[in-house]
């Protein structure tokens, strides 16, 4: 199994901090916010391999964070949110220059921080009838808040039956986090999913079209999930980690 770490994104809602700093590299809790999520994935044991996608204007930042890491960085040649691939477009680039379309793919954007259980999640999914892919699932407890988020509908097997992004009418309130675990026989769909013509900026959007297609599970989680997007999110996740390691919470985030 290889891991696939998302981190091309411009973070245009954390400007100034990410002017020169992507988002990913940003400290949470006095570490780079990518640290985190290497850390959670080095405990599955069966990931023998990493690799990270980002794009032209911060390949050089994260290939000095990857020199003690062992990750292989992908240059996706992109330098604007007009040119960007997107993220299913970003998946491709590494599948197909790595030449992972044997291989079974971790997925997770690298700005999602979480506390469930890498290796609980794979075993999990093993347990169920394959080839199929899986998706951890946060409850957020509410339909007005589901509304922001790409929400699952799952039968009593935890099948996915229904996934919309950002519904009106949210059809439940598990919100889906950009955490994949797929098949070899999956991952050969993201080019057949693109080439069809399908959205490439919306890792969502690839979700649903393979839950139409193939069995996709959704894995129900408890604990925090942070999808960091803007300064509040930002904030609030430092101030987790702050907690937890026994820094102190501060009022606003600040690189200082």
């Amino acid at each position: 199994m290889k891991a696939v770490i998302l981190a091309a994104g411009y973070a245009t809602r954390l400007r100034p901090l990410t002017d020169d700093i992507p988002k990913h590299l940003l400290p949470i809790g006095d570490r780079p916010m990518l640290d985190w999520v290497l850390e959670k994935v080095r405990e599955v044991v069966e990931v023998d391999g990493a690799h990270l996608v980002t794009n032209r204007r911060f390949a050089p930042a994260f290939a000095r964070w990857a020199e003690s890491s062992g990750v292989v960085v992908h240059d996706d040649g992109t330098t604007s949110n007009d040119d960007r691939l997107g993220a299913v477009g970003d998946l491709r680039l590494v599948i197909e220059a790595a030449g992972l379309d044997d291989q079974e793919l971790l997925v997770l954007a690298g700005d999602n921080l979480f506390e469930f259980s890498l290796p609980r999640l794979v075993e999990w999914w093993r347990a169920k009838p394959q080839p199929a892919s899986a998706v951890p699932l946060h409850d957020v407890g509410d339909l007005e808040l589901a509304t922001h988020y790409g929400i699952a509908d799952t039968d009593r097997d935890d099948r996915i039956v229904q996934f919309v992004e950002k519904p009106s009418d949210p059809p439940s309130t598990l919100a889906s986090t950009l955490v994949y675990v797929l098949p070899s026989e999956h991952v050969r769909l993201v080019a057949a999913y693109l080439d069809a013509g399908e959205s490439a900026d919306n890792a969502g959007s690839f979700l649903g079209w393979l839950a139409r297609r193939e069995p996709v599970y959704g894995y129900r989680f408890e604990g925090s999930w942070f999808d960091i997007g803007n300064h509040d999110q930002l904030l609030e996740a430092d101030n987790r980690v702050r907690l937890q390691t026994g820094l102190p919470e501060r009022e606003t985030y600040s690189l200082d």
